[in-house]
């Protein structure tokens, strides 16, 4: 245990030595929070839309002024003709087209059906998709108002056969996108940080020639990686406090379960992080072959995360991967915990799948150290 805790102190000694390092693990965080909370987001608004009305009549008027006074569309333009609002879809104008025919009005009453058309710029698939959503609901929305000011009295009093959707959103009531999207990017920042630290760590001694000083003592191999990673691992816990209190102060995210869960799972998450980027630093000759490698695993782990994109929707391939990914696990439990108020029983998956990765990867970081006098 001496030798264990001397290693220690030579961390931490290095690790107050380096100036950059403070800066790194307080003020880095709370910016990259801030930065990818606000940026990082799915939620479609500002949708770019064009209105051909080639009716003119009330009932197309009142049309435009539903989507006039709706926060999701900016109206660009009202073109005289269809070609035009084709042009306008072409170069790059407007997201979407809505066309309403020649006697949209008149075709309604006759009961012949009356048509719009939408013209949707698909390029970007997601804001296609959900903005003619947004769209077809208003469109559906406007054709049952209507549909009741034109119901015979008969019809009305003898009560039209409907179905009514009572909905209610749980864990975040406000749909706001902050609260979803900050725990996972606390869990991402934590992770990634402290894997980039440790990645450049044994390489850094070995480029300096530091290393050859703990070579020569007869300190063993568990022994030199339990050592590196220790520091680290309470610059993990660091981090998490700050990004929670940051996530707390700045956007008011709930914390519904216990944040005792929150820091049990960092310590394992962590202990599986460093584990890789120790072994990552033990197969590297240079500081810069060691950054390129965990770039190389950084980006998986984010693409395959579930942060931007549900894990739900990856292929089934794909939802494997997410498997041996830590920071999937670490975003699933923050925002399960944070948003839900999960316990410990209902993460207890993570638990155990981040437990395996904790002695694989430490097994290959302790196995991979070379101890060359």
């Amino acid at each position: 245990m001496q030798r264990l805790l001397f290693i220690i102190q030579k961390e931490f000694i290095q690790i107050f030595r380096n100036k950059g390092m403070l800066p790194l693990i307080t003020v880095v965080p709370i910016v990259q929070l801030i930065v990818l909370s606000f940026a990082a987001s799915n939620e479609v608004k500002d949708v770019n839309l064009a209105i051909v009305d080639l009716d003119h009549s009330q009932y197309a008027r009142e049309l435009v002024h539903k989507i006039e006074v709706a926060d999701r569309f900016i109206l660009v333009d009202f073109p005289p003709a269809t070609r035009h609002g084709d042009e306008r879809l072409q170069d790059g104008t407007v997201d979407i087209v809505l066309t309403i025919p020649p006697d949209f009005e008149q075709d309604f009453f006759k009961n012949k059906g009356a048509a719009v058309q939408l013209l949707v710029n698909a390029i970007n698939g997601q804001q296609a998709t959900v903005g003619a959503a947004y769209l077809s609901t208003i469109v559906r929305d406007f054709n049952q108002e209507i549909q009741q000011d034109v119901l015979p009295v008969r019809r009305l009093a003898a009560g039209a056969p409907r179905i009514e959707i009572a909905s209610s959103n749980w864990f975040n009531e406000e749909l706001n996108y902050q609260y979803f999207m900050a725990p996972g990017i606390m869990g991402e920042l934590v992770t990634i940080l402290v894997m980039l630290l440790t990645a450049m760590n044994i390489v850094r001694e070995r480029e300096l020639g530091t290393i050859e000083q703990i070579n020569v003592t007869p300190i063993k191999k568990w022994q030199f990686i339990l050592g590196k990673m220790i520091p680290f691992l309470i610059v993990g816990l660091i981090l998490l406090t700050v990004g929670l209190t940051a996530g707390k102060l700045i956007f008011d995210v709930p914390f519904r379960g216990s944040l005792w869960v929150i820091f049990a799972y960092c310590l394992v998450n962590l202990a599986a992080v460093l584990g890789l980027g120790l072994f990552i630093s033990n197969i590297s000759d240079t500081q810069q072959q060691a950054l390129l490698t965990t770039f190389f695993f950084v980006i998986i782990f984010i693409l395959l995360s579930g942060l931007f994109t549900p894990i739900e929707s990856m292929p089934t391939w794909a939802q494997y991967l997410t498997v041996p990914n830590p920071i999937a696990h670490f975003v699933h439990v923050m925002r399960s915990v944070l948003l839900k108020g999960s316990t410990f029983g209902d993460v207890l998956y993570n638990f155990k799948v981040t437990a395996v990765l904790v002695v694989v990867f430490n097994v290959l970081a302790v196995s991979s150290y070379r101890k060359v006098v």
